[in-house]
């Protein structure tokens, strides 16, 4: 005699098939009743009404995926995690659109994933003070321009990922988490308390697989697809020729969303990535929030800063602004090669460094380098 369950087990049993997402499960349920009926079916029935071969019509492959969402339903109500199907109105209606995402999704948190505006922000783990600058620069601009409209989605990985939360955090601007595991944990550890910060100011921390699954390499590429599709827009801070945030580019491009991709110079090797999206009109360039508000036409609600912030500062002396002009030029240098550049001794170029720190012209990075303040880029 069959077992029955909950409704929520067998929908979470069907979306731990594997190859499961909105396209196959919407084929299957156009010809079986419901979830409940596609696990309690005979294998035979199954096979003829789906006219499928695959292993999920076996009896005993049903079963197993039953019983490993019974086991997790219990980690789901310890842990008051909502379970968002696609069915429901609350799940998040991006997704529906994309052919291969995750017909349920694990959450823990109160963020609106269909929230007006949702922006993804990916890039390199090995960022650059640049990066990281335009990262935080753009997502306050966001905050002010698109109020409590906008929601910024990443991955919770090292470098661009874990800027992009926390530059939303800083900024009052709810984010979203895809994690490539269950709840069970949160990857990298290093990022836990981020990621309780994350809940705590209005985000959530999401994910399609149980806490029981194992983390493999290929769940890291699987998470950038709900990344992608999660947003209206995915923007590329700053990546290599090969990497992650190009592979969640291409999603994104393929699911007809539109892709920003942050321009820089040809021999940074951060940058080669960005510029060839932009070269193969791959992705749009960006350089600002209003070049995202006004290719997505969204409107904003108040005009962004000038851009003119060195005005605000007393005038500089001379010897200040030759520096000011060398790191226009060159970009981020180190003190012996700005002391070349000037002529000028390093004690003493120490001491207009400082003064130009403490005006908010230039920003100093580690190993005695630095760069000028992101607002005056």
């Amino acid at each position: 005699m069959t077992q029955e369950h909950p409704l929520i087990v067998y929908r979470m049993a069907f979306a731990a098939i594997r190859g499961m997402g909105v396209e196959l499960a919407q084929r299957i349920l156009d010809v079986i009743p419901g979830e409940r009926e596609f696990f309690n079916m005979p294998e035979r029935e199954l096979k003829s009404l789906t006219g499928s071969r695959s292993k999920m019509c076996e009896r005993s492959y049903r079963d197993e995926m039953l019983r490993k969402a019974e086991d997790e339903l219990h980690f789901v109500l310890d842990n008051n995690i909502k379970i968002l199907y696609f069915t429901d109105d609350d799940y998040p209606r991006r997704l529906v659109n994309a052919s291969d995402a995750p017909i349920l999704l694990y959450t823990i948190g109160d963020c609106n994933l269909n929230s007006k505006h949702m922006i993804s922000i990916v890039g390199t783990r090995r960022c650059t003070h640049y990066g990281l600058n335009f990262c935080d620069r753009l997502v306050e601009d966001l905050s002010r321009m698109l109020k409590d409209d906008v929601v910024v989605v990443s991955g919770l990985a090292y470098g661009t990922d874990i800027n992009a939360h926390r530059a939303a955090l800083k900024h009052n601007v709810p984010t979203v988490g895809v994690q490539a595991c269950g709840l069970n944990k949160i990857y990298p550890g290093e990022h836990r308390n981020d990621a309780a910060h994350i809940v705590q100011q209005g985000g959530a921390i999401v994910s399609d697989y149980m806490s029981q699954d194992v983390i493999h390499r290929g769940n890291f590429l699987a998470r950038n697809r709900i990344i992608a599709a999660l947003s209206d827009c995915t923007v590329v801070v700053e990546s290599a020729d090969k990497g992650g945030s190009l592979v969640t580019a291409n999603i994104a491009a393929s699911y007809d969303r539109d892709v920003f991709a942050l321009p820089g110079r040809v021999t940074d090797e951060f940058s080669k990535g960005c510029n060839r999206l932009i070269i193969n009109n791959q992705a749009a360039a960006i350089t600002c929030a209003q070049d995202l508000l006004k290719a997505m036409r969204w409107e904003s609600r108040e005009v962004p800063a000038t851009g003119k912030e060195l005005e605000l500062f007393p005038q500089l002396t001379a010897e200040q602004q030759s520096i000011v002009d060398i790191l226009q030029r060159h970009g981020d240098m180190h003190i012996n090669d700005l002391a070349g550049l000037t002529a000028t001794p390093i004690y003493r170029l120490m001491s207009t460094l400082v003064e130009l720190d403490a005006k908010g012209v230039i920003t100093t990075l580690p190993g005695c380098r630095y760069a000028l303040a992101m607002r005056n880029v």
